[in-house]
Order: C-alpha cells, then structure tokens, then sequence
C-alpha cells in the first residue's frame, strides 16, 4: 500500500513513480493490484489473496464511494461488524473482510478503528473533505511509514524501500537511529533509518486535510472493565481471550500453517488450530545442535516433531546449517527492509520460504507470548530481594544479563545497583553507550542521545514496580522486535504471518494482571500454563523456557568470522561513510572473543548495518 496525498495545491503523482513504489511491494501482494486517482489523491495497492478471492480486489468503497479504502492485513472480527451494519440498513458489494471500514466510517467516523480487531495499515480517503486517513492496528502488526513533504503533502507507504522511489524524498541517513540500532539489533519507531521517514506508531492514526497534519492515538476498547483477579477467574478468563485470539485469526479461504518449536506457546496455537482446522500444516526449524549459552542444546526440531504426530498435523521439518543462513543473508536484509539484525529471524524466514513452497498463504505463530504472560527468563528476578552491588564495580557501566561468564548471582548484585532505566537496558538488551564508543567513529556519534532515553520516557526514575519491565517490553520489545520480524519475515515470501498473542483482547486481557499470575514459583507464565494444562502433555507445560536461538555468538567466531573482517575493514561501506573508525576491526574482534560477555549480536548488527549501506543505493 502506498500513495501521495496533497492539501491546497496538489500536484498529482505521475502513474510510472506510483508503479515502481508498488513493484517494490510485489511481494506483500502477488496475486492483484488495485489504483485509485483523484486530484489530490493518488495511491495504489498489492493484494495477498487470502479471503474473498474472487470480489475483493482494491480498493473498496463505501455506498456512494465518496468514502476509499486501501488497507494492508486482515479484520478478523468482520463478519460480526458486517452482521451488524447489516442491521443498520447497510449492503455490501463484496465479501471483503476489509469493506467493512468504509460503511463503518459512515456509521461511526473515525471512532471506527476502536471496533476493529485485527492486524492492518489502513489509507482512507474521504473524498468530499479530501481528507487522508492513515491507521496503524492496536498491537503494531503491519508497518506504516509516511514523509511530509511540505505542510500540504504527505507521501505514505507499507515500506521504505517503496518511499524511496519518490522524487525528492530527503534520504539523510538518520544518526541517532544508527546509534541506537546495536543497543537494540533494530531502529525503534517512531524513528527510521532516514530523517525524513517516521514509522507510525501501534493503534495511532494520522489526519491530513486542508487543516494541516496531525497524530492522535486511539483506545483498545477490547475486554474493558475490572476482572476477579482470584486464581480460578483469572486462568478461566486466560483460557477464553486466548482461545478466541486464535480460532478468529483462522480466518481464510487459502490452507494454513502454525510455525511449531516444540514449545509452550507455539503449541497452545497448534492445539487450538488443530481443533478447528481438518487440515494443518507445523513447520519447525532443526540445525546443528550446538550449546547455546542462554538455554543449553539449541535444535528443538526433534520435540516439535514428536508434538507434531500426535496433533495428527502435516508437518515439515526444515533441516539447515550456518552456510544455509548465510545463504539467506542478503534476503534477510532486503526484506528488514532497514537495519535489523534479529538472528531468530532467520529461521523465520527460512519456514515463510518452505511454507510457500508448499502453498501455504497464510502462518500462524506463538509470539507475543512472553511478552504477555512473563516468559523471559529474566522476569523470575525482577523482584530483585535481599541483593545488594558491595563485591563488583561496573565502571564501564556495561555488565548486563548478556555477562554469562558471571555467575547469576553476581549479575543480579550488579545490576541491583543500577537506576531503574538502566536495568531495563540490563535485563533485555546487547550494546551499552560505552561500547558503542569504542566502535563508531567520535565523529559520527558526536552529540548522540543515550539510548536510555526510551526507559526513561517510559516510567520516571522512582516508580518502577516489578511488572513495569514486563509492561515496558509489551510496549517497547513486541511491536519493535517480535512484530515486526513476523511481519517482514514472513511477507519476504508473500505469507501473511499472525500472533493471536498480541490480539486486542489479550492485549487488554493481560494489562490487568499481577505480577504474581505471571511469575509464581519460579515458574514462568503461571496463568498461561495453567489455564492450558488440560490439553497439553506434561512435558510441554513443564519445559524450561528455550525460545528460538541461533547461536550466533559461535558462528561470528568460526564460519562467519570472515564477515567481521569484512563489515570492519577500510573497504566496508562503514568506514567509508565514517561510521567506525580505524581500530574498530580490533574492538569488535576482542568484544566478540570475551569469555565473559556474550556480544555477537551487538556485532551482527554492523555486519547487517555494513550489508544494508551497500545495497541501499
């Protein structure tokens, strides 16, 4: 989806720049395109066919098509909404999930977007008023970025790489951006990679009319209202949201999929889809089984399978090695479509391309999980008792959760001691502000915010409570890290991938919950295990949290290494942009050699970042 609107003076698109933006979105829609050309408004979008393959070609439109909708993703409460406008008087012309915005605007304007329970990036257009409405969904599923080209003109799209065919966009590269991108592996939005080029935030929407252009945020109106927080009500309640999360998110025309790890939350997903689907396909990633210091042996492939046979699904068990994640490398970084230097991803991608081999449109997975329902293995000591910092001085202010040649406990004494911004840096993230240091170049860092700074616009200093961090990373880590992989992972090979996790309902569901209906001896997602017990073996329920680790710390070192000397080198695209400066090679390879810090990722980030500078022109 992609466009160009103009307010007072408009100056219309010509057709060939609206084609090449649309081409470089060919893949989030092979099967149709669809345009739309008025004086001031002109845009155009690719269709993934996955309800309604016969009439639901865009764009669509209200009674008098004075109303124009473009939308990317899928509306699963649709054929609700379509019940009761219906009721209201309302006919539709297809059998579209999507139609049902533009007789919605009618009826409700644009409190329509709170009755949406979905994944979308929505364009709008009003013709009467000319007025453009860009919306993003609640959790932050599908991407939206847009350039204000003047106070009467915005340029909008799904992607970046679309933008960049637009005459005259500002192409800067955003400093900051880059700055923050190894503290996190990705550039948090509302920022890009390009000054000129914000995100859109989750559940926010952008208003563009003769009045100028303005953002408000719209409200999750899904499963408002107090709960009995007793232990039965809150697991009955658990079992229910997550239940309808994922039997209305098989919504579709086309086969489905469940991406199946062998784990909690990818085989509550499985297990239900199984039970409302006659045919499901699992896919599960297995590659060579080396230690992986955060959770032990890293294949999983071998449980998945085992699951998988008993659930009666078709499954697919996707064998690689280093060599065969290398190979996806430059596809990795095409389809981030900026810096982002996630390795999970990569297995990701490497089941979106065998579930379109095998026809699947459509997959769905277990993310959002954790984020939800206290999954990581970090949440267990957020209570932070009886620890105090008297044996350890960090003085580079780098110790982290990533410091696995300490012992636990020495950790947790560390970082008990820091301000509450800087442990949540601590529990969950790679590059600290010292670090970087030593790596970019002084002039380009030169007046750098810290990267802190998104803790501490989250929550002042004093009020953080144990579950906050948990709340931070739903706001922060999901939709930044989690959502957007699943996303541009899966649409790499036109897959429309979905979280039944992140749905309204749960979202609001789990923002009502104590920390102890997460984390209750020692036992990670409590409420989550337990509102599940029934239908899963004892061996699910009871397994240590692993999650889909590449063990990328061991590659950089071995096969891979020889991209750490290419992204350092003076012929990197890195250095001759003035990003690292000339001992960098050696900061970076004795970073990567410490025995007591994991730091691959913060690595991996400049072999991705040197990678994107070379291709982005």
């Amino acid at each position: 989806m992609c466009g160009i609107a103009g307010y007072k003076i408009a100056k219309p698109i010509e057709n060939n720049i609206l084609e090449k933006m649309l081409e470089a979105l060919y893949h989030r829609g092979p099967d149709s395109q669809g345009f739309y050309h008025s004086n001031a408004y002109n845009a155009g979008m690719r269709r993934l066919k996955i309800n309604d393959l016969k009439t639901g070609d865009q764009p669509l439109f209200n009674f008098d098509k004075s109303v124009v909708l473009l939308y990317n993703g899928e509306i699963y409460n649709s054929p609700s909404l379509r019940k009761l406008l219906e009721t209201k008087g309302y006919r539709f012309r297809t059998h579209c999930d999507g139609e049902v915005v533009c007789h919605l605007y009618d009826e409700y304007g644009e409190d329509l977007f709170e009755k949406l329970d979905g994944m979308f990036s929505v364009a709008l257009w009003v013709e009467k008023k000319k007025r453009l409405i860009l919306v993003r969904d609640i959790p932050g599923e599908k991407p939206l970025y847009y350039s204000q080209l003047s106070e009467t003109e915005l340029v909008f799209s799904s992607e970046i790489k679309s933008l960049k065919f637009f005459p005259n966009l500002n192409l800067s590269l955003n400093r900051q951006a880059i700055w923050d991108f190894p503290t996190f592996l990705w550039v948090p939005e509302p920022d890009t990679v390009y000054q000129s080029v914000k995100a859109l935030a989750p559940s926010h929407m952008l208003i563009a009319d003769n009045e100028g252009i303005r953002i408000k945020k719209y409200g999750n109106n899904f499963n408002k209202g107090a709960i009995d927080l007793s232990d039965y009500s809150v697991i009955k309640e658990t079992r229910r949201v997550v239940e309808e999360a994922v039997k209305s998110r098989l919504l579709s025309d086309v086969p489905l999929g469940c991406f199946l790890s062998g784990g909690l939350d990818s085989s509550i997903v499985t297990t239900l889809a199984a039970r409302y689907t006659d045919k499901l396909s699992t896919f599960t990633v297995g590659f060579e089984n080396i230690s992986d210091p955060y959770h032990g042996l890293a294949d999983e492939s071998y449980q998945a399978e085992q699951y998988a046979k008993k659930l009666g699904t078709q499954h697919h068990s996707i064998q690689v090695v280093s060599k065969s994640f290398l190979d996806l490398l430059d596809n990795f970084c095409k389809y981030s479509d900026q810096p982002f230097a996630v390795s999970s991803g990569f297995g990701l991608l490497a089941i979106a391309k065998a579930a379109k081999e095998k026809g699947i449109k459509v997959l769905l997975s277990g993310d959002g999980a954790d984020e939800n329902f206290g999954g990581y293995s970090w949440y267990q000591h957020l209570m932070m008792e009886n620890l105090s910092c008297n044996n350890y001085e960090d003085k580079n202010n780098n110790i982290s959760f990533q410091n696995f040649g300490m012992e636990i406990k020495d950790r947790l004494n560390v970082l008990s001691s820091y301000n509450a911004q800087r442990r949540a840096w601590a529990w969950h993230y790679y590059a600290s502000e010292n670090e970087k240091c030593n790596l970019f170049s002084s002039d380009f860092y030169q007046g750098a915010q810290s990267s802190l700074r998104y803790f501490s616009d989250f929550k002042s200093e004093k009020e953080w409570q144990a579950k906050d961090y948990i709340n931070q990373d739903k706001e922060f880590y999901l939709p930044n890290e989690m959502l957007r992989k699943v996303d541009r992972m899966t649409m790499a090979y036109s897959i429309e991938g979905r979280s039944p996790f992140v749905s309204p309902s749960v979202l609001s569901h789990t923002d009502k919950l104590k920390y102890n209906h997460l984390i209750r001896d020692n036992s990670l997602k409590w409420v989550l295990k337990k509102a599940f017990e029934d239908i899963l073996p004892n061996s699910i329920i009871n397994r240590p949290k692993h999650g889909f680790n590449v063990p990328i710390d061991h590659w950089l070192k071995d096969e891979w290494f020889f991209m750490v000397e290419e992204s350092f080198s003076k012929s990197s695209a890195l250095y001759k942009n003035g990003i690292i400066h000339k001992d960098s090679f050696k900061v970076a390879k004795a970073m990567l050699f410490d025995k007591e810090r994991l730091n691959g990722h913060t690595i991996f980030t400049f072999i991705i970042l040197n990678n994107w500078l070379e291709k982005a022109d």
